[in-house]
């Protein structure tokens, strides 16, 4: 695998990495805010836990989805 610097990198290649990366961070801040939002007993696991690993692992969005879809808890009728 040869490595290119930046400037090496086409105008289409350097638009779809930071395009990755807008996607990233908006992900994870929205799943962050969700979190910091949302009471315990909404969530599945700990808070802590989903909140370290959607902050800190660099998955291209798939920890940020896997929140969303599998560690939150339906609200409960009241």
């Amino acid at each position: 695998m040869v490595k290119k610097r930046w400037n090496e990198l086409s105008e289409r290649s350097r638009r779809l990495i930071v395009a990755a990366t807008v996607g990233e961070v908006l992900l994870k801040a929205a799943a962050l805010i969700d979190l910091k939002r949302r009471p315990a007993a909404e969530i599945r696991g700990s808070k802590r836990a989903w909140g370290a690993t959607v902050a800190f692992v660099n998955s291209l969005g798939a920890v940020p989805i896997a929140y969303f879809l599998f560690g939150r808890r339906k609200p409960a009728d009241d």
